[in-house]
């Protein structure tokens, strides 16, 4: 049917009235307030913080339901809240569009709220009048404020049930628990009593380990990873440690460990380990930028569980210096098989196989390596390798063409305490290997010895300084009887940032090389201006010595510069900008761009 101009004029007038009405009527953005006179600003924080409410103003929550459900959810949140902090008589008004939340019939029509106000008086605080809790196994310590004249604090009492019923777990009584308590209020002089009693239960002992999920993995390996004490006394830390080893074999997707409801007759007690596998095979790949180096690009291939056993094969492939200012394009692959649990539980079998082709301004290099050894995992932080090392290098340099042969024992020990391996903010790390060798060819026997340190101490809640210190010296044979690769150099982004990659060595008897000594010192403050962001500024400086001993002919260069860190889940993303400060090898700005922290 024709519709006229006027028709069409009234109907457009018409929708857009109506299209308004229901625009008001969904609701506009609202105003939520928090006050608690009397109270401190912490615990208003907090408050506010955790107020569903106010986190729905802030969203631009518009539907009224949703408000109004948000607003008596709010009453037991901030109670809890209060209860936490220790106020045991607080009065708590929650009102929407100026009525109270909890007295809104159930289906009660709101068209639009526009305010919400909460008001929340505290009272005061209470404090224990008697803090008791017994029995205790020996060396428990049960948190201090958890005593008369203190806080009365909820997340006090709760923190002085666990430490009691973890240090009797610690003694081999898994089944302890609360078995009474009494909480009683005088709320005439604010004071609380707190009389927890314990069922300590008896001391067990671990039974039989169950497997009742299914694996890829066989079940004989699978009991040799996890390695159950059984007959032994029970104890927690043992079941975090199979977790660990578990986790630390990169082969499953979860690791769920369960303690048996019942005791068996004997007083032992079942543990039962449930693990999911990981997809078996994984890729990845990585790249970074340096302006003057060029582009370094790498790819692997791995098998979580070749052959059944939670044995890992990484095959890696990398080609470095593309567009490089200086030397050529180096290319590197390798193969590496580990196997878990193979001198026992904590110890792994790894064997390795490396060719590359290295094509640096001061030499030409091919190089072939083999390694078989063994890594001891001594505890959570701490770990320790030794093993056979075997390399043959064909090698032009400044010395001319030589061929050396190489075999190795090498030892390592690590220590790693850092709050977070990928972004750490406090703690330290110390990684330090010798290896004395025999030399063959042109090598002549010595022995190699490197260590890298860092440290990480927070400045208050965003600021964060770094240290790092790197040595490494080589023992016994000269420069030119040294393999060049077990020589050092210095500069680019893993020592000196600002200065050319490796641009720091010696030159002795019209020969460049690099050192038989090299010290390396970086520091860094590093902010967090944002969530995500983070700002830095760094210094720099490399030695190279043309002896082992530091003493000799040697030379420092330096850099520093800013960057900025974009915080991911698989770390940060690093850019930074560098100068030279010191030293003859100078080039102008350097950029560099990668994934992690510099160190």
């Amino acid at each position: 049917m024709p519709v006229s101009t006027r028709q069409f004029s009234r109907w457009l007038a018409g929708t857009v009235v109506c299209a308004g009405l229901l625009w008001a009527n969904a609701g506009q953005a609202f105003d939520a307030r928090l006050s608690a006179p009397g109270a401190s600003e912490d615990l208003i924080e907090t408050l506010q913080s955790s107020s569903l409410l106010i986190d729905a103003a802030e969203d631009g929550v518009r539907n009224p339901l949703d408000i109004v459900a948000a607003a008596r959810a709010d009453y037991r949140r901030l109670l809890g809240l209060l209860y936490n902090a220790g106020y045991y008589g607080p009065e708590i008004r929650i009102r929407v569009n100026g009525r109270e939340a909890a007295s809104l019939p159930p289906f009660a029509r709101i068209d639009t709220v526009t305010s919400a106000q909460i008001e929340v008086v505290t009272g005061p605080r209470f404090q224990f009048a008697k803090a008791r809790i017994a029995p205790l196994a020996p060396q428990t310590e049960v948190p201090a404020g958890f005593a008369p004249g203190q806080p009365a604090e909820a997340e006090t009492i709760r923190a002085a049930a666990r430490e009691g019923i973890t240090g009797w777990r610690a003694i081999g009584h898994a089944k302890a628990r609360i078995a009474d308590q009494s909480l009683v209020a005088n709320h005439a002089n604010a004071t609380l009593d707190a009389d927890l009693k314990i069922a300590p239960g008896p001391e067990l002992r671990f039974g039989d380990l169950t497997l009742p999920g299914e694996s890829a993995v066989t079940e004989r390996r699978l009991r040799k990873i996890i390695a159950l004490p059984t007959g032994e006394r029970f104890d927690p830390e043992a079941l975090e440690t199979i977790a660990i080893r578990l986790r630390r074999t990169g082969v499953f997707r979860s690791v769920n460990i369960r303690e048996a409801e019942a005791i068996n007759p004997d007083q032992s007690l079942d543990i039962a380990v449930d693990v999911k596998d990981a997809k078996p095979r994984r890729i990845g790949f990585g790249a970074e930028l340096q302006s003057r180096d060029g582009i370094s690009a790498s790819a692997f291939w791995m098998h979580r569980n070749l052959l059944g056993g939670a044995e890992r094969l990484r095959i890696e492939g990398e080609v470095s210096g593309i567009q490089a200012q200086s030397g050529g394009t180096d290319y590197r692959f390798s193969t590496e098989f580990t196997r878990p649990a193979t001198l026992g539980a904590d110890t792994d079998l790894r064997l390795a196989l490396t060719a590359e082709r290295q094509n640096d301004p001061l030499f030409f290099q091919e190089k072939l390596s083999f390694d078989i050894g063994f890594t001891r995992f001594l505890s959570q932080t701490r770990k320790a390798s030794f093993g056979l090392h075997y390399q043959t290098n064909f090698v032009r340099d400044s010395f001319g063409t030589r061929d050396f042969h190489i075999l190795g024992l090498p030892f390592g020990y690590t220590i790693d305490r850092r709050d977070d391996p990928l972004d750490a903010r406090d703690g330290y790390y110390i990684d330090a290997t010798v290896m004395p060798y025999l030399g063959g060819g042109t090598a002549e026997t010595g022995m190699s010895m490197t260590a890298d340190a860092r440290l990480y101490r927070p400045l208050g809640e965003s600021l964060t300084a770094a240290a790092r210190l790197q040595v490494g010296t080589v023992l016994g044979p000269s420069l030119a009887t040294t393999p060049p690769d077990m020589l050092f150099l210095s500069g680019g982004g893993g020592t000196v940032r600002g200065q050319p990659f490796q641009s720091n060595f010696i030159t002795t008897g019209g020969a460049q090389s690099g050192g038989l000594s090299f010290l390396g010192i970086s520091g860094e403050l590093r902010l967090r201006a944002w969530e995500s962001i983070s700002t830095v500024v760094f210094y720099d400086a490399g030695y190279i010595g043309e002896t082992s001993s530091f003493g000799g002919n040697g030379s420092w260069h330096s850099g520093a510069g800013i960057g900025l860190r974009y915080h991911t889940g698989i770390g940060p993303i690093r850019v930074d900008l560098a100068g030279p400060v010191s030293g003859s090898n100078s080039d102008g700005v350097q950029l560099y761009i990668g994934i992690g922290q510099a160190f």
